[in-house]
């Protein structure tokens, strides 16, 4: 190794170093929580057939992991009732893009843009009928 590789190691290594710790003190590791859904909401997650078939929607991803409150969404957002959305007429990946629904927050700013990291909620229909059974996705979908 050079020199140029020594200096570097020792400068960048304590910065590393002190970085992990930061996020570790800001994020303690421990065992997991258990979950409780008077605090985080529904365990199971819902499986939207609209605005297409195979979106999966994880309340634990957003209020154990991310850290949102229940009204962060409920009831300006969302309804509490699970499927409510999904009757409006504009629950449309269009108004998501313009800043409905998810839109609201997955803006590209706040969190992901909705219109990116599809995966992320479209689980596909093979999944999607993996997990209600290998029933039929419904007409239209």
């Amino acid at each position: 190794m050079n020199n140029r590789h020594i200096f570097f190691g020792k400068l960048l290594g304590p910065l590393v170093i002190a970085g992990a710790l930061m996020l570790t003190l800001n994020h303690p590791v421990s065992a997991e929580q258990p979950y409780d859904e008077d605090t985080y909401g529904p365990a199971a997650p819902i499986l939207w057939t609209k605005p297409v078939t195979a979106v999966i929607f994880n309340h634990k991803r957003h209020t154990m992991e991310a850290g949102l409150e229940c009204d962060s969404c409920h009831d300006g957002i969302f309804q509490m009732e699970a499927g409510s959305a999904e009757g409006n007429d504009d629950f449309t990946m269009d108004s998501l893009y313009k800043g409905k629904y998810c839109g609201a927050c997955h803006d590209g700013q706040t969190a992901f843009a909705s219109n990116s990291r599809c995966t992320s909620c479209h689980i596909g229909v093979q999944a999607y009928q993996k997990r209600i059974g290998g029933q039929k996705a419904p007409k239209g979908h």
